[in-house]
């Protein structure tokens, strides 16, 4: 708590703060940092390995090996999602499953999968985009942005 905030707090409130920060226990970040590294690492190296074998064994070359390999990572999250293990993964590693196609796909599949008692239109429908549409309204307009820098950028190079 910032040194402002706690000036408008009573004696007793303060107290209680410093009570309770005193006995919070210490986070270890560096070790979180590490999980979060080799789990995130380790998606990213399994969605290199599916697009691999599209490659391989479909003759795909790297640019069409792209959709069927997001395809293929976005069902594993879900049902890793549905069965509960992601949740698990994303509880021990943190960040590092964040990982865009695959923390994406979890965190439609979870609010699915939390409102589906309520209906599929007012329950699943209406709730699975609440924490999906920042994502997509930004990636939107993200990608406008760098589409009209680099639209600009080629009228003023001249290609």
């Amino acid at each position: 708590m910032s040194e402002k905030a706690k000036k408008k707090l009573s004696p007793t409130q303060q107290e209680y703060q410093d009570f309770a920060q005193a006995r919070e226990p210490k986070r270890p970040v560096l070790l979180n940092c590490i999980k979060a590294f080799f789990v995130g690492g380790g998606i990213c190296l399994l969605g290199q390995f599916v697009q691999d074998f599209f490659i391989w064994n479909f003759d795909f070359t790297e640019k069409t090996a792209g959709n069927p390999t997001v395809a293929i990572m976005i069902l594993l999250s879900v049902i890793l999602t549905s069965i509960g293990v992601y949740d698990h993964i994303g509880q021990w590693a943190g960040a590092g499953t964040a990982v865009p196609v695959t923390g994406f796909a979890n965190s439609i599949a979870s609010a699915a999968i939390e409102h589906r008692t309520e209906g599929f239109v007012l329950g699943v429908g209406s709730n699975m985009f609440k924490l999906a549409g920042s994502v997509i309204v930004f990636g939107v307009f993200a990608a406008f942005v760098v589409a009209l820098i680099k639209t600009t950028l080629s009228l003023l190079g001249g290609s």
